[in-house]
């Protein structure tokens, strides 16, 4: 099976993801737009926006570059996330990956931004800026 070839939009700005304990609200930090994801588990409640808007004493991981896969995608479609993982995967490129019901997300650290291109482009995908 031939991996399918995708659009990728990078987003512009710096993304933090952030861990508050399990049974946690929304902090009053959080933004009201942009890019934000919540998702809660029985362990932890994870949380991704801009990261100018963490506070300074949240645990969270800073300096990550989020790329959307412009779908939508049809549910029963296979291996379109897993398309874009093998070239980071083989490139050493480290990822954050969040999925909504469109399309998904894949993060990865701004110090990589240029490996992820790079890799990316040479398995054929198109990459875009955000405007």
């Amino acid at each position: 099976m031939t991996a399918p070839s995708l659009a990728l939009t990078l987003l512009p700005g710096r993304y933090a993801v952030a861990q508050l304990p399990a049974g946690a609200a929304l902090p009053a930090w959080w933004p009201t737009g942009g890019m934000r994801h919540a998702g809660w588990t029985d362990d932890e409640l994870s949380l991704v926006c801009e990261e100018q808007h963490v506070p300074e004493d949240v645990r969270c991981q800073r300096g990550w570059r989020m790329f959307k896969l412009q779908g939508p995608f049809d549910f029963a479609l296979t291996g379109i996330l897993k398309a874009v993982l093998d070239p980071l995967a083989a490139a050493d490129v480290g990822i954050f990956a969040i999925s909504t019901f469109d399309t998904d997300y894949v993060l990865v650290q701004a110090y990589q931004l240029d490996a992820a291109l790079s890799a990316l482009r040479g398995d054929g995908h198109v990459m875009r800026e955000a405007s």
